[in-house]
């Protein structure tokens, strides 16, 4: 009878974590978070695991569609309203019941200069790099991006930094707690991901471009980082903000895995183009003097559909060459100059 009642339970346990494994599976995704008054096609919803009949909720439903392809569109009226993002709820049916996600659809106003502040427009103003008000700065400026940094405390909270340590503290191995305490130089707590990202995702004109930061404890705390920074990301609905950067090519890949829609680029510079587009990445982002060893590859990578960054560039003179070469975006510590630079 003991035996009999030990079957019964590991057949129950066994169904109910097959239950979980599957609603687990059971995920939405959207190709594309932006519409325009002239683009009111948003992007395609996706159902990864058994979900079918896919539906729009929420106060904001009435204004979208949804075809038989699951192509989401915004109506025109709804597009020209001043409106910044409207958040939309999208459910689907499974087999033991529904899965639903929201969703926030951005009205793409965002800047298509070539500028990414690198830590946030943080020098001439004599802040903090990587800190909110580095990221406020590049948002003032104009430029199309705001670059930072993250890493993942010992109780696996993601903060905002260059470096591996501050202030003496390696961030990987420090608790949250401890961090918190931390200011910056311009009396700023260290920001947290979700700080930073909290305060982008208040405009729409400046993406952020989100560095993972290969972890200086192994691979597998690199992937962790990863899932965790996706998390995030998802958790927040800033998927329409975010680009992701990475040295670890590993990492990108993973990105890819686990949003295959997200725009990443390869930072570490040992890829031809021709592998990038492979993997399907967004683009290259390399230091400028592997550009000038390879300037064939910013031909070659444009003829791919793949964007072109440079970074860190700050003379006057290799910004002035790469422009002339029409890199797509340049990364750069100097914004105020490359802006000056454009408006000539």
């Amino acid at each position: 009878m003991v035996n009999f009642r030990i079957t019964v339970l590991n057949l129950l346990l066994t169904s109910c974590l097959s239950h979980l494994a599957a609603n687990a599976q059971q995920t939405l995704s959207l190709s594309n978070y932006t519409y325009s008054p002239t683009q009111t096609a948003v992007g395609t919803l996706r159902a990864t695991g058994p979900v079918s009949r896919l539906s729009l909720r929420g106060p904001n439903a009435g204004l979208f569609t949804l075809n038989k392809s699951n192509q989401l569109a915004i109506s025109p009226k709804a597009a020209k309203t001043a409106t910044p993002w409207y958040d939309l709820i999208v459910e689907g049916q499974t087999a033991s019941g529904s899965v639903r996600d929201t969703f926030r659809i951005v009205k793409d106003e965002f800047i298509r200069n070539q500028v990414v502040a690198h830590r946030g427009a943080w020098k001439q103003a004599k802040t903090s790099e990587n800190s909110i008000t580095a990221l406020q700065n590049a948002i003032r400026l104009g430029c199309m991006g705001s670059e930072f940094d993250v890493h993942m405390s010992a109780d696996s909270v993601l903060f905002v930094n260059h470096d591996a340590t501050i202030q003496g503290l390696a961030i990987e191995k420090t608790p949250s707690l401890e961090l918190a305490k931390i200011k910056l130089s311009n009396g700023e707590p260290l920001p947290t991901l979700e700080a930073y990202l909290t305060e982008g995702m208040k405009q729409n004109r400046t993406r952020l471009i989100l560095e993972i930061k290969t972890s200086t404890m192994g691979k597998e705390r690199s992937m962790a980082l990863t899932e965790r920074v996706l998390q995030t990301v998802n958790r927040l609905k800033a998927q329409a903000w975010v680009d992701y950067i990475a040295f670890d090519y590993d990492v990108c890949k993973k990105v890819k895995a686990l949003n295959p829609d997200a725009r990443v680029a390869y930072l570490y510079g040992d890829k031809s183009p021709e592998q990038l587009a492979a993997d399907n990445l967004f683009g290259l982002d390399y230091h400028f003097s592997v550009l000038k060893k390879n300037e064939d590859w910013i031909a070659d990578a444009q003829k791919r559909h793949l964007t072109v960054n440079v970074w860190t560039v700050n003379d006057r003179e290799t910004l002035t060459w790469f422009l002339e070469r029409h890199a797509d975006f340049i990364t750069t510590n100097e914004p105020e100059l490359l802006l000056s630079l454009l408006a000539n």
